[in-house]
């Protein structure tokens, strides 16, 4: 930073006056940029964490169900094996 110092006489007595020059860096504007970025990819990642989870139990839940209709398949074909057989 630049100083700027200024001499000035009053009824001949020197008198000297300093402006300083103070200028901020860009850093806190790229601190706040790199937060909101993590953040925006934070929720990214744990929402699509959250999806695959769902997928996943939606896929389970599926497959149980097709296993409970096919047990029941078996269980209506055995029952008319069964009243076939006693006729």
């Amino acid at each position: 930073m630049a100083d700027d110092i200024y001499t000035t006489r009053e009824n001949g007595i020197p008198r000297e006056t300093t402006i300083i020059h103070e200028h901020s860096g860009g850093a806190g504007w790229v601190v706040a940029l790199a937060l909101v970025l993590a953040l925006i990819l934070g929720i990214w990642y744990f929402g699509s964490v959250h999806n695959s989870q769902v997928s996943r139990d939606n896929a389970i839940t599926s497959a149980a169900n097709s296993v409970s209709d096919a047990a029941k398949d078996v269980g209506t074909s055995a029952r008319n094996a069964a009243d076939d057989a006693a006729n």
